[in-house]
């Protein structure tokens, strides 16, 4: 078993799961801040190179998603197939191989919940917010669910208290069950602007408080991975799910086909448990 090609089937079941999705973050931003330095705590976790370039199968959150918890995660940047890490059994996959867990249900959160783990969502952006049916459908897949105002996209404190919902999701658990958690974190969607100094609504969000989000993130990222290795091993899966133009080409936003918008970033590592 390897960092880059993990055998799934042997992770699965030994190890706790940690899936992060940073909302709408772009490759390049990622990129930039891990080569110089500013997001040291995630940045500890990457291989020499650093975030591995990645296709999103999405262009917005909802469609990322569906696709996320079927087993279909950000494709390698170049000509493929590429074997998945999960999968959902379907007849003549070319991505599916020996290293991968395949399981029968439709989605990774049933999949998982069949062979034991409990799975709990940490909502950020609105297609988690459960105060619609189609804000319903992602996390209603999870045997529990969180989100209000103070975790989402407009609370300039968001990631800080999606942290301590996990920890309290960790400290909660009165046995031994694996743990699958998955958080969807809203500080990087915009608005974002609130992370520079001095920015008010009327500056609008760019670039630079796109990567001021992210450095916040990076401040609070190691409650989160210390909460998860109370227990026992984990395995960590990072990535965006899809990222956004601030004017490029004349874009703006996401829900569309730019390079921006699909070219995202990925890892996954492990991190040995502290019990």
């Amino acid at each position: 078993m390897t960092l880059r090609d993990p055998d799934m089937n042997h992770v699965v079941g030994s190890h706790d799961i940690l899936m992060v999705t940073l909302d709408t973050l772009r490759f390049d931003v990622a990129a930039e801040l891990a080569g110089d330095g500013r997001i040291p705590n995630l940045a500890r976790h990457l291989p020499d190179s650093g975030w591995e370039r990645r296709h999103s199968p999405g262009s917005f959150t909802y469609a990322a998603h569906h696709a996320f918890f079927s087993g279909f995660l950000p494709t390698p940047d170049g000509p493929g197939p590429h074997p998945r890490l999960f999968a959902a059994a379907f007849g003549g996959s070319e991505s599916t191989a020996a290293d991968t867990f395949v399981f029968p249900e439709a989605t990774l959160v049933d999949g998982l919940r069949s062979v034991g783990y409990r799975t709990a969502c940490i909502g950020g952006v609105g297609f988690f917010n459960r105060e619609t049916a189609l804000g319903s459908v992602l996390p209603n897949l999870f045997d529990e669910a969180h989100w209000s105002r103070e975790t989402g996209v407009t609370a300039p404190s968001s990631f800080e208290n999606q942290v301590t919902i996990a920890e309290q999701i960790v400290d909660a658990r009165v046995d031994d069950e694996p743990l699958l958690l998955f958080v969807n974190v809203a500080a990087i969607h915009q608005p974002n602007w609130f992370y520079v100094d001095g920015r008010s609504a009327i500056d609008g969000d760019d670039k630079a408080s796109h990567a001021a989000a992210l450095e916040y993130v990076d401040r609070h990222i190691e409650r989160l991975f210390a909460a998860m290795t109370r227990r026992r091993d984990c395995f960590v899966i990072i990535c965006s799910d899809h990222g956004t133009a601030y004017g490029d080409d004349g874009y703006t936003g996401h829900r569309t086909a730019h390079p921006t918008v699909w070219t995202v970033p990925y890892a996954h590592f492990f991190l040995e448990g502290t019990r």
